[in-house]
């Protein structure tokens, strides 16, 4: 592997975790950015939306949006917001195009705004950030900014940043209900529980009739290992809102994490049937498929990820029929069969013209990621090279995190095939929340003469309970071969 590459992989993994106020941006008067409107009804749905967002109606918020760019077209953020949360790729698009057009009438702050999120999904990964930390610096006052901005980063693997901007939020406001909430799952993901709890405690105590508070504490549960609780709280959810699919979801994931496989179907089964669109009714169906990986069930995981695919392609789901493929890929035993799956998934990505150039990147990353390691494995070396090198490039010139994680997993597993162990650890450390990569570094680090890592990594991985196909194929097998640390 050369320097060059690692230098300049840490070079943007310093940039990303900059400080967040950077450019100088004159700060605004007002210490909340201005929406720019002449109905009065179109600012209140675009308010309305914005509070959903907060409390995870991830579907009812589109609802808002949509209503109020039927009051006013020519309110841009709403637009963009449709574009940043919608599933469906022609809407995303097209809303897109539409909050791109308005810019030039918008206020500085909304610019920027809408500069942050159609950076981003046009693969400019690094004017993106630009725009949104210069965006946090125009209105440092403004705490559902923050908010939005480190709920943003905690998807793009960019957690120490997000801690960050939450604090902030949390320091205007200490009781921001979903500032509290981020900053708990920020915390169980550092596996710093208690913290994470008591921050739960408190969501939970300022939001009584909400549904998401339940949902939360009952994933974060789950996360400690506590699955008895973790079932208590979705339930709890339900009860407050029947429609709270995600949480219907939850009780699938953890009765999959359990063990118990055919519950965790059933209840999939129901969040399928009530799935609020397309895009998360093949997501659940993706989390089903998942069970019978976990049974070692795999021509049944084979069937219904195919199923997936074709749903997928046939209601344009290009992003969703990719991801079916490439995790039939991640289970197989041979190769051969993989690398086949990984040809279909990267070519679902090419079908349409709608699915966001970031989108595309990231998934795209996974592929890659996936076929350099068994092209090595398969003693296909020069494919191997090709997708290392196809990584290395669209790495160095992002600070996406989740195609440096990409590339940093690919990279530490093919030093590992070459039994290069110290080289190795300084790429898998880049990636150590892939259970893939952190088998390697319980490897890695026995090599190496590293015990204290060794057991504090193999902790962490036995320890990892969020419903993955990658957890699905690594982690019952650890504890199963494995049964004590």
């Amino acid at each position: 592997m050369r320097r060059s590459i690692w230098v300049l992989i840490v070079a943007i993994g310093v940039c990303f975790a900059a400080p967040l106020y950077a450019h100088h941006v004159k700060q605004a008067v007002t210490s909340a950015m201005p929406v720019t409107t002449s109905s009065p009804q179109a600012r209140a749905l675009y308010e309305k939306g914005m509070q959903d967002y907060e409390n995870l109606y991830l579907e009812r918020c589109n609802e808002d949006w949509r209503a109020a760019v039927k009051a006013d077209p020519n309110l841009a953020v709403a637009w963009a917001w449709i574009a940043f949360n919608s599933s469906d790729p022609k809407e995303i698009s097209s809303a897109r195009e539409k909050a791109k057009s308005l810019s030039p009438k918008l206020t500085k702050g909304e610019q920027l705004m809408v500069s942050w999120i159609v950076k981003v999904q046009e693969g400019d990964f690094i004017d993106g950030i630009s725009a949104m930390n210069d965006l946090l610096e125009m209105f440092p006052k403004d705490k559902r900014l923050h908010y939005l901005a480190g709920n943003w980063l905690m998807g793009e693997n960019g957690d120490e940043q997000a801690r960050r901007i939450m604090e902030k939020a949390l320091a205007l406001d200490k009781n921001y209900p979903a500032a509290l909430n981020d900053l708990a799952y920020l915390y169980a993901r550092d596996r710093e529980f208690a913290k994470a709890f008591a921050d739960m405690e408190r969501y939970v105590a300022l939001l009584p009739t909400e549904p998401n508070p339940q949902d939360s504490y009952g994933e974060l549960l789950r996360m400690a290992g506590n699955f008895e609780g973790s079932l208590q709280h979705y339930r709890a959810a339900l009860k407050i809102d029947p429609d709270f699919v995600t949480s219907q979801v939850g009780l699938g994931d953890t009765y999959a994490l359990i063990g118990n496989q055919e519950q965790a179907r059933i209840e999939y089964d129901k969040a399928i049937r009530y799935a609020h669109n397309e895009a998360d009714r093949l997501l659940y169906s993706m989390q089903k498929a998942a069970t019978w990986v976990r049974e070692g069930k795999f021509a049944e995981a084979n069937k219904l990820l195919q199923e997936i695919a074709l749903t997928a392609h046939a209601k344009e789901q290009d992003l969703q029929e990719a991801q079916a493929y490439r995790q039939a890929a991640e289970y197989q035993a041979d190769d051969n069969a993989a690398l086949t799956y990984l040809q279909s998934a990267e070519e679902s990505l090419g079908h349409r013209s709608t699915i966001s150039q970031g989108d595309k990147n990231e998934e795209l990353s996974r592929i890659l990621r996936n076929r350099a390691v068994r092209a090595a494995h398969s003693g296909h070396p020069e494919l191997a090279d090709h997708s290392l090198r196809k990584l290395e490039a669209m790495a160095g010139g992002s600070r996406n995190r989740v195609i440096l994680s990409s590339y940093n997993g690919a990279a530490g597993t093919l030093l590992m095939d070459q039994k290069k162990f110290s080289e190795a650890i300084s790429y898998l450390e880049e990636d150590q929340d892939n259970p893939f990569t952190m088998e390697l570094l319980v490897q890695a680090y026995y090599q190496t003469n590293q015990s204290d890592k060794l057991h504090e990594i193999e902790a962490k991985l036995r320890g990892t309970n969020v419903a993955t196909m990658e957890q699905a194929v690594v982690v019952p097998a650890i504890r199963l071969h494995h049964p004590q640390i």
